[in-house]
């Protein structure tokens, strides 16, 4: 048999085993990364599903705070109530508000920490506005119900346009808007732009007791996309500790005191 017939059987034959050996490595590839995912999302049920029964545990352990309706008077932790699509609001209680300067509305209790924060962000020369701060049910009912027309309007079903919504604007009852304790900032549009503010704000806001509630690695936990201007305050301990650590606050909720 002439030599350069047998050279090339047996390069045949080796480029063979070359392609089987890279067949097999990636399907082993994609198994390993199926497992992994499988893992990952059983982590986050779980994990969502502990945060839940933690707040809840916590709530109980202190009997004494029962109210005479039976309901539990969380007034000492109201800067960390949580509230989420697991965690819809439990009573529609009356908020005192104060009225910012363009007719948006807080908490009042968090009035002057939001104030101290604008000022110092002045002084930077950045200038921050709350575009939206607390919203009634209805207020909230009504931007719910405008996503999920836009979304049917560009051919989604009721079904996509729903859930498509819930990734941004969340369903009455489970709207951190509602306690008063969040806002959304933006730029005033004259001094500063929006990524001047959320990047000054990402820095600093937890000096003053604010957070940022949604951020993008959290999704899976928080239930809401990335939001960059929306802040949450839940207390200048807190917020200080949630950003050193980065985590957000359902993962500070179920480890707190631990």
């Amino acid at each position: 048999m002439p030599r350069n017939v047998t050279y090339t059987r047996k390069r045949k034959r080796r480029t063979g085993r070359i392609y089987v050996i890279f067949f097999y490595l990636i399907c082993l590839t994609i198994l390993i990364c199926a497992v992994v995912n499988l893992q990952n999302r059983d982590f986050h049920k779980q994990y969502i599903s502990q945060t839940t029964s933690e707040y809840k545990n916590n709530d109980k352990k202190d009997e004494s705070n029962r109210t005479d309706t039976g309901k539990i008077n969380i007034q000492e932790d109201w800067n960390l109530t949580l509230v989420n699509k697991w965690n819809p609001i439990q009573s529609e209680n009356d908020i005192e508000v104060n009225e910012l300067s363009n007719g948006e509305f807080v908490d009042k209790r968090i009035y002057p920490y939001l104030q101290k924060m604008f000022d110092e962000a002045r002084n930077d020369g950045i200038y921050p506005i709350v575009a939206s701060g607390y919203r009634t049910e209805q207020e909230q009912e009504e931007i719910y119900s405008k996503k999920i027309a836009a979304y049917k309007a560009e051919g989604l079903s009721d079904a996509d346009a729903k859930r498509e919504a819930e990734l941004w604007v969340a369903v009455p009852g489970t709207s951190e808007h509602q306690l008063g304790l969040a806002v959304d900032i933006n730029a005033d549009g004259i001094h500063s732009v929006g990524t001047d503010v959320y990047r000054w704000l990402k820095k600093n806001a937890h000096l003053y007791g604010f957070i940022l509630r949604y951020p993008a690695e959290k999704t899976d936990l928080t239930g809401v996309s990335y939001e960059p201007w929306h802040y949450r305050y839940v207390g200048i301990d807190a917020a200080t500790e949630i950003y050193n650590k980065g985590i957000c606050l359902e993962e500070y909720i179920v480890t707190r005191g631990k």
